[in-house]
């Protein structure tokens, strides 16, 4: 059993470590928590950033594994992995995605429409500040050390691939919802009611749609698979069969 964990946005591969924790050393040794293009270290020669792009680099991580594989997604972790088991379900063993979806329906947040507009996406970033950001983060939810940790990353080599990621994305709900079809069966939705960002009717629609399993958490906000991280290891392991 080979597992693949994607991050989102504004995080780093750090955001894992206490579902890693919560499921124990018998299975972390089969983690990889790769760190998106651009987010911890410089952009890629040649890695233009878009959403296609990322895509591309995670079905890549899957065919390197050299068996089907788990992937859970958190955020932007979450529409790559949809994205990518759509087009390879070959390569899929289950998938597991939290508080991220590709929805129909689904309206962009604010945040998220002011990094899709030219100059005024650049100039939020300017005046976003570590500590502001850190702040934010600890209001969602995340804990104190792992907020402090992920803010350290709040490098302009993330800030520009955020922008380039969002830009590419404002057709989305159209784009990437069309395959929903090919999605493998072996799959679950795991969410927190209380996100700001995206709302768990978003995640309704879509089980509802493609029949896969819904599980929500009261009083839990965007980051679901940091504060219930017990919870989340516990479904996962069931899920894997473990």
């Amino acid at each position: 059993m080979k597992t693949i964990m994607v991050h989102g946005v504004p995080d780093t591969p750090q955001m894992w470590q206490p579902l890693i924790a919560a499921l124990g050393q018998d299975i972390s040794g089969t983690i990889t928590v790769p760190a998106l293009p651009g987010f911890t270290g410089p952009i890629p020669t040649g890695f233009d950033g878009s959403k296609e792009a990322y895509v591309n680099w995670l079905i890549g991580l899957m065919e390197e594994a050299g068996e089907p594989v788990d992937l859970v997604g958190h955020d932007w972790g979450a529409l790559l992995v949809i994205r990518a088991a759509t087009l390879r379900p070959d390569l899929v063993r289950s998938w597991a995605v939290a508080n991220a979806l590709p929805e129909r329906n689904y309206k962009w947040h604010r945040t998220a429409r002011i990094w899709q507009t030219p100059l005024l996406g650049e100039l939020a970033m300017a005046v976003t500040s570590r500590s502001s950001l850190a702040k934010g983060l600890e209001q969602a939810g995340m804990p104190h050390d792992l907020a402090q940790h992920e803010t350290r990353h709040w490098t302009p080599s993330m800030r520009k691939s955020i922008l380039r990621l969002y830009r590419s994305a404002r057709n989305i709900a159209d784009e990437w919802t069309r395959d929903l079809n090919k999605l493998p069966e072996r799959g679950l939705v795991f969410w927190g009611d209380d996100d700001p960002f995206v709302p768990v009717e978003t995640a309704e629609r879509f089980c509802e749609k493609t029949g896969v399993p819904l599980y929500r958490n009261a009083n839990t906000g965007h980051w679901s698979v940091v504060e219930k991280a017990p919870e989340f290891a516990s479904l996962l392991k069931s899920h894997w069969g473990v």
